[in-house]
């Protein structure tokens, strides 16, 4: 009678299986000055053109201070995604980009930073709720 190897267990196998998992997944993850560069590439910028009409009227709304629809408007945004710049807690904000059809808040939304909520030094654009970012260019 032959007998099993430790690493014929159905358990070993998972981790053995996990373990290359993750081994092949860092090879593609950027690391260092490699993580810098990926994440200016990740946020492509976007004319303020080419938002939606009511992303235009939100852009605007922050310029100039006007009061906003949904209570959490201009709440902090906490970037734990950290898909854009680290910057201390507070920096950001968000504002809700209203979708036709859709009764809840949706998923679209402007983030900006700044050390002055109604003259942020740059805002994002995500269509997908924190997914991805675009930056807007004025």
């Amino acid at each position: 009678m032959l007998k099993k190897s430790v690493l014929d267990s159905p358990l070993a196998f998972r981790w053995w299986f996990i373990a290359l998992s993750l081994l092949l997944c860092s090879a593609f993850l950027p690391a260092g000055a490699q993580a810098k560069e990926f994440l200016a590439n990740a946020l492509t910028p976007m004319a303020f053109a080419e938002l939606p009409p009511e992303g235009r009227a939100v852009y605007k709304q922050i310029h100039t201070g006007e009061p906003f629809t949904h209570s959490k408007d201009g709440s902090v945004f906490g970037n734990r995604e950290r898909l854009l710049p680290l910057k201390t807690r507070g920096y950001y904000r968000e504002y809700t980009v209203r979708t036709p059809q859709v009764k809840n808040r949706g998923a679209r939304r402007i983030v900006c930073g700044g050390l002055r909520v109604a003259q942020p030094d740059t805002c994002y654009y995500t269509a997908d709720h924190y997914a991805s970012f675009r930056k807007i260019v004025p």
